[in-house]
């Protein structure tokens, strides 16, 4: 049954093109490490409500349906306070991340975010005995990684351990790779890569980034890679949340501080991913939620703290645009919106990030001469 899914799963990513070329020791890899060995025996399927254990034991099928539901699908492993806290990532993703590693045998791994530990396995798979090193802040997770790495005859060293602040001991990597979304780039991780080492990461709400050393070790440099959505990591602020209670508890019941009439449609809110991404490039804490009406799309937006605006269509392609909190948060998405145009409607694969000790910015087409924008401190918008 499982041989089954795998197979399927298999011939589904090379009809769709999506076993890299450049990186054919990839499908080789996942062969002889299926996902299947480091899953655990209970997954998590959403029913609609709320998230519902499918055990091996209990249901072999469904367990086997949840875990090769489509190379896009993540499993979830791992839930807490009803939310999902761990799952084995999407296998078109890992291998796409894994692709733009540009890992070689020989090299030095470290693998953040270990998890169940399939990232790090086909890691090993390519580096080579003794050459992967994964931390995993989660002590349960760290253990069964453990495991399932020694099940499967796999010389991988699994470190319990924050990788924000602390990288593990025994010099440098020449790969780094991080498996939960991060808003801002850990300098440790790119003290541990060095000069010419590869670090490639999940970038907040937007997809995955390779990031290049420099020379002189000082700052860390490279261009988005794959679009997808990951788990954030543990140790940093809970990011606002979205839909209609977020924005009432932000919005409260006072008056709006403003109010005026623009004349633009909402409707790419809806479904242009370069505009969503430009605008969470160009705003980074505002969260988007939009609905439509017999007047067109209306949009809810708010910072998670005080600032909020509410976009209302009139019914004739504009909209009626209402502020409040202190802030014009409204103005900062259509100025974003508007530069964006103005650039050319630029594709999420134009961007890249820069990273020094002292600062992070996102680019377009060049770190030297495009346009930038800060990268979100997530901190320090969570206390303003």
């Amino acid at each position: 049954m499982v041989e089954d899914r795998r197979a399927a799963l298999d011939e589904v990513m090379e009809a769709r093109g999506d076993w890299p070329e450049r990186s054919p020791w990839l499908r080789e890899a996942v062969a002889a490490l299926p996902r299947d060995l480091f899953a655990p025996d209970r997954l998590w399927r959403w029913d609609g409500h709320a998230y519902v254990p499918v055990d091996r034991h209990v249901d072999p099928d469904g367990w086997a349906d949840e875990l090769y539901a489509s190379q896009d699908a993540a499993a979830v492993t791992q839930v807490s306070g009803g939310l999902p806290s761990s799952s084995l990532s999407a296998q078109g993703i890992v291998v796409d991340m894994l692709d733009a590693l540009l890992l070689e045998p020989g090299h030095r791994v470290w693998d953040i975010g270990g998890g169940q530990g399939w990232n790090a396995a086909l890691a090993a798979w390519r580096a080579g005995s003794g050459r992967v090193v994964s931390t995993e802040i989660d002590p349960d997770l760290a253990a069964f990684a453990r495991e399932r790495l020694a099940a499967a005859g796999l010389d991988v060293e699994t470190l319990t351990t924050d990788a924000t602040v602390t990288a593990p001991a025994g010099g440098r990597f020449d790969r780094v790779i991080a498996t939960y979304a991060v808003e801002r780039v850990p300098w440790t991780w790119v003290e541990a890569a060095g000069p010419g080492g590869r670090i490639v990461f999940p970038w907040g709400r937007l997809g995955h980034v390779a990031l290049t050393v420099a020379a002189d070790g000082r700052s860390a440099s490279g261009q988005v890679q794959g679009l997808a959505q990951f788990m954030a990591d543990r140790t940093g602020p809970v990011p606002p949340s979205a839909g209609p209670a977020a924005f009432r508890a932000v919005r409260g019941d006072g008056p709006a501080e403003t109010k005026r009439i623009i004349d633009r449609s909402l409707a790419p809110l809806e479904g242009d991913w370069d505009l969503k991404f430009a605008l969470r490039v160009a705003v980074p804490d505002a969260v988007i939620t939009t609905g439509r009406d017999e007047d067109g799309v209306n949009a809810w937006v708010h910072d998670g703290t005080a600032g909020w605006a509410m976009f209302s269509a009139t019914g004739d392609g504009g909209s009626a645009l209402f502020q409040g909190g202190g802030r014009r948060i409204g103005d900062e998405l259509l100025h974003a919106w508007e530069q964006w145009e103005e650039l050319g409607r630029p594709e999420p694969y134009d961007y890249g990030i820069t990273v020094t000790p002292e600062r992070q910015f996102a680019w377009l087409n060049s770190p030297d001469d495009g346009p930038r924008w800060p990268l979100y401190e997530a901190a320090a918008a969570a206390s303003r």
